[in-house]
């Protein structure tokens, strides 16, 4: 018998549970590392877990069976069907198991499961689309290095490019090569070892210093033009009309809202919750179903 639902958000950068008793009641919250599926599905089940075993920790209450929960996951990779399949296909045991696309829960959760559009821009970048018919749309998303335009993984790598170029005598040495050089080596070898071995999360690390030197160089603050402008691309894309209500998330995207063009911005609308809470709608969507099939 299902006792409990499970909500979780999990990307790049880490992974946060929300458990609520059916009555609608709040357990508790938890969260752990990173379980974006392109990172392994090992890590990407060790960090959900963890985080859900942490909520159940935090509201005072023993972790139940696996099979008395129902369980929603919004994941960073699910749209890569390996990835997906892998993931579902080790199910540690759940009562039900639904797996979306991060961005699809925070869809969810920004527009309390009802039409809406959103534009995600933190450790990578996304935009979705929910229509009244029930149809949705997907733009961006297409994962680092060759997408997440606009993202903090994509600014990260941005600045990593110019810093190289610099230490090449390519591009001058400006305030954001420098920080690059700080924080990834100062010599050819360092440089090379670091890239070598950085992934997404790295990166995004990075996104920070081109906010800090944008006052005082150039490179950086077009690459914050940049970023504004694929943010925009994103939100005319999924939904070129214009007629859905419009909310924008993510780290970076936040940062980035008021630098929109008045036409981008005036679409906007604050999320009325997050991705976990999204998450939440989901697990409840396939209680319903499961409650209906066993009718």
């Amino acid at each position: 018998m299902t006792e409990y639902l499970i909500g979780v958000d999990g990307g790049g950068s880490g992974t946060r549970a929300l458990v609520h008793r059916l009555t609608g009641e709040v357990v508790g919250a938890g969260a752990a590392g990173p379980s974006a599926l392109g990172q392994g599905i090992p890590q990407a089940w060790g960090n959900v877990l963890a985080a859900v075993r942490r909520a159940f920790e935090a509201g005072g209450v023993a972790v139940p069976p696996w099979r008395r929960c129902v369980l929603a996951a919004g994941l960073s990779g699910v749209s890569h069907a390996a990835w997906r399949d892998a993931f579902v296909g080790a199910d540690p045991g759940f009562g039900r198991l639904a797996v979306e696309g991060d961005a699809f829960t925070m869809l969810l959760g920004a527009h309390g499961g009802q039409p809406g559009a959103i534009v995600i821009a933190g450790t990578g970048s996304i935009a979705e689309a929910l229509h009244a018919d029930g149809t949705r749309a997907t733009v961006g998303g297409w994962g680092f290095r060759v997408g997440d335009e606009g993202s903090g993984a994509w600014l990260g790598l941005q600045a990593v490019r110019h810093g190289l170029a610099a230490f090449d005598g390519r591009a001058n040495p400006s305030p954001l090569a420098r920080r690059v050089w700080m924080h990834c080596g100062d010599e050819r070898e360092a440089l090379q070892a670091w890239c070598a071995a950085s992934g997404q999360f790295e990166f995004a690390q990075l996104a920070r210093a081109v906010f800090d030197c944008e006052s005082t160089d150039p490179a950086a603050a077009h690459l914050l033009h940049q970023a504004v402008a694929s943010l925009e691309e994103l939100a005319l894309a999924v939904d070129p009309r214009g007629r859905l209500p419009l909310a924008l998330s993510g780290s970076i995207g936040e940062r980035l809202a008021p630098r929109l063009r008045p036409a981008v911005r005036h679409r906007l609308v604050p999320a009325r919750a997050g991705a976990v809470e999204g998450a939440l709608t989901l697990a409840r969507r396939a209680l319903r179903k499961e409650t209906e099939e066993a009718l």
